[in-house]
């Protein structure tokens, strides 16, 4: 564990050190470290949305496409009034696929902590959204979170087919057996075929429709 950081006078913050500024580390890659969470959202809203909504009373998620909420990396301080007013933030799901260069998803869950950290420090509750690719990222995923509380993950698009599947179920036993969650969010399909025997092991699963499920039980 480590501090990293220090103030450089006439340099422009162009990778958002700031956001960082006072963290601690943890991992061979030093993610910045976030208190753990024990809250349960009662709702869920898409940053997307969450930007001009006035029904607060739920929490904001990022389990939508990259560019929707990209801006968030570019200008966090522009949101930061916004999702204040909300009960709580599940951190950003930027994309890492197991084709894309390793330090590139290694960027993308460092980019997700690095503005959980910031939330925190604003005083905004957040839970932890755990993304990886492959067997590179299983571990590493986890550095810096605490054991026995609250996590998310997504699984909408990502467990379709049986290559996608099976790399999303090895990586969640790794999770698992490293974190101890006393709850998992799940924004997507909850299968019994991945979920029952966390269930059975006293983890609380809670589900969370994704927007395009919802829908088309809403037109069928």
């Amino acid at each position: 564990m480590s501090v990293i950081n220090s103030q450089r006078k006439s340099c422009k913050d162009v990778f958002n050190a700031f956001l960082v500024a006072l963290a601690y580390y943890a991992g061979v890659f030093e993610f910045p470290i976030i208190q753990p969470t024990y809250f349960i959202p009662n709702k869920l809203i898409a940053f997307s949305k969450a930007i001009s909504c006035t029904n607060y009373n739920q929490w904001v998620h990022f389990y939508e496409d990259d560019y929707l909420f990209e801006r968030i990396w570019r200008n966090p301080g522009r949101y930061l009034e916004i999702l204040r007013k909300y009960n709580g933030v599940i951190l950003p799901d930027f994309s890492l696929y197991r084709d894309m260069p390793f330090v590139m998803q290694l960027w993308n869950i460092y980019r997700s902590r690095a503005i959980g950290f910031w939330l925190q420090q604003n005083g905004i509750r957040v839970i932890v959204n755990i993304r990886y690719a492959d067997q590179r990222t299983y571990r590493c995923c986890c550095d810096g979170i605490s054991k026995h509380c609250v996590i998310a993950v997504g699984t909408h698009g990502i467990i379709k087919n049986k290559e996608d599947r099976r790399y999303f179920c090895e990586g969640l036993d790794v999770v698992v057996k490293k974190l101890q969650p006393t709850a998992i969010i799940i924004y997507g399909k909850v299968p019994d075929s991945i979920f029952a025997k966390y269930r059975q092991a006293g983890i609380q699963i809670i589900q969370f429709e994704s927007e395009f499920a919802s829908f088309h039980k809403e037109v069928c």
